[in-house]
């Protein structure tokens, strides 16, 4: 698990993005809600900044699912 946060990375998508690696381990599936709710931030929040990560080239593979009562994201590491 990288330490140092990437320079093209906000504050909010480096907290989203190293929550995903610590949990994706033993998670795959995560909605948008319940990872702001652990983070401090909005679903909303959390949806437009996890998209930046989705087009990076980052250490994990992240997938808009479904949208329920929240966007669900599938994400597996590389």
């Amino acid at each position: 698990m990288s330490t140092a946060m990437a320079p093209d990375l906000s504050t909010k998508q480096y907290q989203i993005l190293e929550y995903l690696r610590e949990h994706a381990g033993t998670k795959t599936y995560f909605k948008s809600r319940l990872i702001g709710k652990e983070l401090g931030m909005t679903a909303k929040e959390v949806g437009s900044n996890i998209t930046s990560l989705q087009n990076g080239d980052y250490d994990v593979e992240i997938e808009k699912w479904g949208y329920s009562s929240s966007t669900t994201w599938k994400v597996d590491l590389d």
